[in-house]
């Protein structure tokens, strides 16, 4: 493991930037996040858009399909373990909020300088055939 990436980041965002350079945010600029390295291997990652409209129920599994699908739709999730080499940082997925990256592996080209860590995605083809890369800036947390 790099103990340079072990502890706790907090998002500060997360840019979409497409090949003819334009920039997006897919869960807004005022998103919030934290990523979770620890030294044993094992991480996790939480990002949300600000301002998501609580579900009318006290179950979390509650509430309309349309509701807890909209609710959901501004949050993504994984977990699972990690390792590091040359540069990149390759995540295992265990489980994720979106179940088609579960037992997947993402590997991601990472830059870390003190407080700072910026992990990028390889150039992703989007359903409507755009591609971009998307971009995670996180800060150190502890």
């Amino acid at each position: 493991m790099s103990e340079s990436l072990c502890g706790s980041w907090k998002l500060v965002h997360w840019k979409r930037i497409s090949q003819d350079g334009s920039i997006g945010y897919p869960l807004g600029e005022a998103a919030t996040g934290t990523l979770i390295y620890t030294a044993d291997g094992r991480m996790a990652v939480h990002m949300a858009a600000s301002g998501r409209t609580a579900l009318d129920t006290t179950d979390p599994l509650g509430g309309t399909v349309e509701d807890r699908a909209a609710a959901y739709s501004g949050y993504l999730a994984y977990f699972g373990a990690y390792s590091v080499t040359d540069g990149q940082v390759t995540h295992r997925i265990e489980a994720s909020l979106y179940p088609n990256w579960s037992g997947a592996e993402q590997t991601r080209p990472y830059t870390h300088d003190g407080p700072s860590l910026v992990l990028r995605t390889p150039p992703t083809t989007l359903p409507d055939g755009s591609v971009v890369v998307n971009e995670m800036s996180w800060t150190r947390i502890t």
